[in-house]
């Protein structure tokens, strides 16, 4: 099997893949944007939808592909939105979950990497970044960020400069990068 110089990331959101394609940057990885607009199955978990949409989009391209699958776990609400997190963002948005939490505020941001690279060969990575739910929005980007404070910080994810070398996002990616280099050092010799 020949190892690709460059992944297709499929998405159809272009923040997420600008996002992760500066992440990966860093590990000597370029990421292309694959536009797509991928079923997301309902399922109690992000593995499933994450493995799922790999499957999905490897099925479009049949090339070596990433998708990313996350979810805000917020420890009041027992572990809502979990992995109905975008749903629940494009119906309520960050501004209804401000209403329904109540202490404590306790939260984590789960990320969940599919890659595939041949058909029903799926690889997950994952990592989870602990924190709380701020009392407003603070900051503006995407998403959940301004809401989300990862512990040890009194900001959030969208006031952090240095959110890409700390976010979920950024510890799944580098176990995927990781993970490829060694592949492809091992295949080239």
């Amino acid at each position: 099997m020949q190892m690709s110089s460059s992944i297709l990331f499929a998405s159809s959101n272009k923040n997420k893949y600008e996002e992760a394609k500066n992440i990966v940057s860093k590990f000597g990885l370029k990421l292309e944007f694959l536009k797509s607009n991928l079923q997301e199955i309902q399922a109690d978990n992000l593995e499933d939808i994450a493995r799922h949409k790999a499957m999905q989009a490897f099925s479009i391209c049949s090339k070596p592909v990433i998708v990313e699958d996350d979810g805000l776990f917020i420890k009041s609400l027992n572990e809502f939105p979990g992995p109905y997190s975008s749903f629940v963002f494009d119906t309520i948005g960050t501004k209804g979950i401000l209403r329904l939490v109540s202490k404590p505020r306790d939260a984590s941001f789960r990320s969940i990497i599919a890659y595939c690279e041949e058909d029903g060969n799926v690889h997950l990575f994952s990592a989870d970044v602990k924190g709380r739910i701020s009392k407003k929005e603070q900051g503006v980007k995407w998403g959940f960020d301004p809401i989300f404070i990862p512990s040890g910080k009194n900001k959030s994810y969208s006031e952090i400069v240095e959110k890409n070398q700390i976010s979920h996002r950024y510890l799944a990616l580098k176990k995927f990068a990781n993970w490829y280099l060694n592949k492809r050092r091992s295949h080239d010799q």
